[in-house]
């Protein structure tokens, strides 16, 4: 029973939301406390709200870093509070504040992640500050300091036990991204896998997509788990912890290209060895190193020992069967045996990067183990990535223009029909407004469903339980709800906030004289974010469409780039190769984030582009892979090697990589490139010829792959630009 026990906390301790709830419970359950001790029940309002600000605030960091920003947050809270406090009385002025205010905070999202959370959090904390006046009859003095200064500190209250958490357990939230990063990259392999599923008249393009997709989490974890690891990193570069687990990121970074690479078109394999078990064997490979990582990641929280026996008798299975087709010796498969004995070299790679991911300690030191850092090294820096943004092409621009108007409208419209707790309008809009049409209307509809859920449970819970001390505990039960599902179950994190209000209002006064204006005031506020999204500078995807794609395809040709002069100076992994690879996975996830955003809007404004938009993703993935198994392959070229010479084409192919992709941002028909294209391709092919089939080029036959390859992506991307799509555009030229 111990045992059991002992592993069940270990498994709840490995949760990456039990930290965060449980500071959370910390800081609710201090602030419960003190109000009892103090008997004033009504401290508990302006607490929590402090607490719930502080905790939506809270960024990832070292508790050096946590704490720098803890100061910063603490700052911004109490002048947007005083500040609200002051102008209240005048609502002109206010209304002024509110709209300046708001554009200036969303435009330092500008600056970076870190400075958009905070930004967030003060706003959130400034209409709470707003909602606590109402709640004392619009008054803001007569104690009105009092609960500014109980609000801040309920936000220095949970900042505290943050900082002093994070300087307990630093490495556990690496950890934990670390475990999500091998997850995703296991769930990456098995969708792969099914690519080779020896079947015919399979929908390999739908399989492709979803491989795309999932190719975009993956890429999210790097990232995440890059920039956690960085700022833990700052100042403690010796720590040994922290350098194991940026060797354990450097081979998932080398897993994810392997995983990524694609050494031959598959539906040639499968139709050459349909009547074979190799590409059923190739299936089994990855799907078991696939469930390899998953178990990897798991081991990686628990520090349990890492088993992968499955996949090494699978690697084994496969080489066998490869050696058994070799020992046939079919001239019909002489042309495809270097490329399948490349396929299974590749995944051998990949299962040694396995066995080394778990005792990353016995690898061979690293040269380069520099990582990237993308935050502003001064407030020059800052301001121009500010700067950069103040244009209408901007997507935060416009979320700040149109989060500021709708704020501007809701504050008016409550002054027109002065509904009872009317500032809950401005909160709504605040949660319910998103930078994109596909992300506001996700959270209308559950900021709505969630609340009139959080409403039939709350009315029965101060029903059923009239005793002041049970509805506390709910609160407080509901606030840890709401910060452990808000992320992944906005609809349950909504009714759960919404029993938080309306159990801790009724302390101070009737809380069944919340739950209709909280209904009421909801509903104005998600149509007001509905209504901003849609007029005010709607941000249509298929507007930018072609820039992504562009974008897309820029990456690639840099990342290309980066790849040859690796195969002139030699293979290291340093970090303008990481830097380049990474951009190039990057763009790729964006895309098929912009696609996925594209589907949720008005069909009105997509039709045909989604289609076509797709279409150039999988062709666009596809290149990556190409690019990746090229390389994966690098090496250095002498001056006797056989792919020296293969140099300037592969030169050529970037440049036009370059010119498709300049004339995709300017929207130009790329028909001129028709001949250039066929030129890299014919000498490619000639350069094909004559070379021994026992061997695999792995430069040659990638070049080839990527220039057959970029016929279809001219053509997609020339039906992107196209005369179909000019009606759309001009409909919602109109509207934007």
């Amino acid at each position: 029973m111990p045992n059991s026990l002992s592993l069940s906390l270990r498994r709840l301790w490995t949760l990456d939301k039990f930290a965060y709830s449980l500071r959370v419970f910390l800081a609710f359950s201090g602030a419960l406390l003190l109000s009892w001790a103090l008997a004033d029940i009504a401290l508990l309002i302006p607490l929590f709200l402090g607490i719930i600000a502080s905790a939506l605030s809270e960024t990832d960091d070292s508790w050096q870093g946590r704490l720098q920003a803890l100061l910063v947050t603490l700052l911004c809270f109490a002048v947007a509070s005083l500040a609200v406090r002051w102008l209240f009385p005048w609502p002109w002025l206010f209304a002024a504040l509110l709209g300046v205010s708001t554009f200036v905070l969303i435009m330092l999202g500008a600056v970076g992640q870190r400075y958009a959370t905070i930004a967030s959090g003060t706003l959130i904390l400034a209409i709470y500050t707003m909602i606590s006046i109402e709640h004392h009859a619009g008054v803001p003095e007569a104690g009105g300091w009092n609960q500014t200064l109980l609000i801040l500190l309920g936000a220095a209250w949970y900042g505290a036990i943050s900082v002093i958490w994070c300087a307990l357990f630093s490495r556990q939230p690496v950890k934990q991204s670390m475990a999500q990063l091998y997850r995703e990259l296991g769930k990456y392999l098995i969708i792969k896998s099914l690519l080779f599923e020896p079947l015919r008249g399979l929908d390999v393009e739908t399989r492709r997509l979803a491989l795309a997709r999932q190719n975009g989490k993956v890429v999210e974890a790097l990232n995440r788990a890059k920039e956690m690891i960085f700022r833990r990193l700052e100042g403690q570069r010796g720590e040994r912890k922290l350098n194991r687990y940026l060797r354990i990121y450097f081979i998932a970074q080398d897993i994810h290209e392997r995983a990524s690479s694609s050494h031959y078109p598959y539906a040639q394999l499968t139709d050459a060895f349909f009547h074979h078990d190799v590409l059923f064997r190739c299936q089994r490979l990855l799907d078991q190193q696939g469930q390899a990582c998953k178990r990897l990641g798991k081991a990686l929280l628990l520090n349990r020992p890492f088993e992968h026996g499955q996949s090494e008798r699978a690697l084994a299975d496969l080489r066998a069967s490869i050696e058994h087709l070799r020992a046939q010796r079919n001239p019909a498969w002489r042309e495809l045996m270097p490329p399948l004995t490349a396929l299974a070299e590749n995944l051998a790679t990949l299962e040694e990067q396995l066995a080394m991911a778990h005792n990353p300690d016995a690898s061979a030191s690293q040269g380069d183990v520099s990582l990237h850092d993308r935050s502003p090294s001064s407030l020059k820096d800052a301001w121009e990535r500010i700067r950069l943004n103040l244009t209408v092409g901007s997507p935060t621009f416009r979320h700040a223009i149109r989060l500021a108007l709708a704020l501007l409208a809701g504050y008016g419209l409550l002054h027109l029909i002065h509904p009872t707790q009317g500032f809950w309008i401005l909160l709504t809009t605040l949660f319910v407004c998103r930078p994109n049409f596909a992300a506001t209307r996700r959270f209308l509809v559950q900021r709505i469903a969630g609340t009139v859920l959080g409403l039939i449970v709350g009315w029965a819970s101060i029903t059923l339980f009239p005793s002041a001390l049970l509805q506390t505990l709910i609160a407080v039960v509901a606030g840890v709800t709401f910060f452990a599902t808000r992320e992944k179950h906005y609809i349950v994190a909504t009714a759960a906030i919404t029993l938080l209000v309306l159990c801790s209002f009724n302390q101070v006064g009737d809380g069944f004289d919340l739950i209709w204006p909280r209904l009421f005031d909801t509903l104005i506020g998600a149509l007001i974010a509905g209504a901003a999204v849609f007029f005010i500078l709607p941000d249509w995807q298929g507007r930018r469409l072609h820039r992504e794609a562009a974008g897309a395809l820029t990456a690639s040709r840099r990342y290309l780039e980066e790849i040859l002069h690796q195969y002139g100076s030699g293979k290291q992994d340093d970090l303008a190769y990481r830097l380049a690879r990474r951009n190039a996975h990057n763009a790729d996830a964006a895309l098929s984030t912009l696609l996925s955003n594209m589907l949720q809007e008005p069909e009105h404004y997509r039709r045909h582009v989604a289609d076509d938009g797709f279409r150039f993703l999988v062709l666009s993935h596809t290149l990556l892979g190409y690019l990746s198994a090229l390389g994966a392959h690098r090496h250095r070229l002498g001056e006797t090697d056989d792919g020296a010479h293969l140099v300037p084409a592969a030169r050529g192919i970037a440049d036009y990589l370059e010119a498709l992709a300049e004339r995709l941002a300017r929207r130009v028909p790329a028909a001129d490139l028709e001949e250039a294209r066929e030129v890299l391709v014919t000498r490619l092919e000639n350069e094909s010829q004559g070379l021994d089939d026992e061997t695999y080029p792995a430069m040659q036959t990638q070049l080839l792959l990527i220039a057959r390859q970029l016929g279809p992506l001219t053509e997609a991307a020339n039906r992107l630009i196209g005369t179909p799509h000019e009606p759309i555009d001009r409909r919602v030229a109109a509207v934007g």
